[in-house]
């Protein structure tokens, strides 16, 4: 998938769970939150599916490691993070809906792990280990 079609995908997933959003909001549908959500859940699982693929090439025989691409830990990480933000986003849905009687300190509990092990990482790239010869 090129560059340009991804940018696009983003931005109708993004366009219409925004208006999906507003029109919950102010009333005008009865919808179920988690069908409000349902845009999110199609494009995170895109994004999934795309990082399992990619993990997975690692497997096949005769990979070189060496030849510049990322790093296991960096998508495994990246498919973490994926999973976390999947995880809040059922939370709230679930509290928002009234099927589960949890504190929003509960429900946060994915997005802030997310955001802290997005700031370590932004703390690894910024200051890269030094390696003495």
């Amino acid at each position: 998938m090129s560059l340009a079609q991804r940018v696009l995908l983003t931005w109708v997933f993004t366009l219409v769970f925004l208006i999906m959003l507003v029109l919950k909001l102010d009333g005008k549908v009865q919808w179920n939150w988690f069908l409000i959500f349902l845009p999110v859940w199609v494009f995170d699982g895109i994004l999934i599916l795309m990082l399992a693929i990619k993990m997975a090439g690692r497997c096949k025989p005769g990979y070189d490691p060496r030849n510049g691409s990322p790093d296991l830990r960096l998508r495994a990480w990246y498919l973490s993070a994926m999973l976390l933000k999947l995880g809040f986003c059922l939370m709230l849905c679930a509290k928002l809906e009234k099927l589960a009687d949890v504190k929003l300190t509960f429900v946060c509990i994915p997005l802030w792990t997310m955001l802290l092990g997005a700031l370590v990482e932004l703390g690894l790239n910024i200051f890269p280990e030094r390696r003495e010869a």
